[in-house]
């Protein structure tokens, strides 16, 4: 992979809109459990092992088409989320490694994948930047059903959404571990700030 790759056009309407309606009435969307490089944002996460996928496909029916087209085999770790960005969110310049909750030394992603499952049409900014140390490799503009793959060591951020209307996308970061970096990731875990999380380990 070149730093990243599109997909157009990659999912129905019909599934984009039942996706969207299955984030949105989650129990678990709610302001961002993420860090502070994720400014006026919603959301929830999903980590999981390759073991872990049989309870996410249970709990999250409406994620499998999804992950069972982005996810690549031989990674063995996940961190799924929900983004939702209105007028004034942004995401500030950062390295994925979202996993480190659960071990503090790991490396970045293998592969950052992105699907855009609504944009409106008249977005203003939003643009997701992608960088190599200092240098910008791109400036993607979200489109709906955009299916995005960047590399997961890359600098990324998204500029400040500066119209009305909502900009919400489904992340999954994919990490490829080592069996004792893996011990460490729990099975299945969902982090929220609406309510406890629900864990499953080993």
């Amino acid at each position: 992979m070149s730093y990243y790759r599109c997909q157009p056009e990659a999912f129905t309407a019909a599934y984009l809109h039942n996706l969207r309606g299955a984030i949105q009435s989650c129990q678990y969307f709610a302001t961002n459990n993420l860090n502070r490089d994720f400014i006026a944002t919603k959301g929830f996460s999903v980590v999981f092992t390759q073991a872990g996928r049989t309870e996410v496909d249970r709990q999250f029916p409406a994620f499998k088409p999804y992950l069972d087209r982005a996810l690549l085999p031989h990674c063995n770790a996940f961190y799924l989320n929900p983004l939702l960005l209105n007028q004034g969110s942004r995401v500030d310049p950062h390295i994925d490694r979202s996993l480190r909750s659960y071990r503090k030394t790991i490396e970045p992603p293998e592969q950052v994948s992105v699907l855009y499952v609504q944009v409106p049409a008249d977005l203003v900014r939003g643009e997701l930047v992608l960088q190599r140390g200092r240098q910008q490799v791109a400036q993607i503009r979200p489109q709906t059903g955009l299916l995005l793959h960047f590399q997961g060591d890359l600098t990324h951020s998204v500029n400040a959404v500066a119209s009305a209307g909502s900009r919400l996308s489904l992340v999954c970061e994919q990490y490829c571990l080592e069996a004792k970096a893996l011990w460490d990731i729990p099975e299945f875990l969902i982090e929220s700030r609406a309510t406890a999380p629900a864990k499953t380990r080993r």
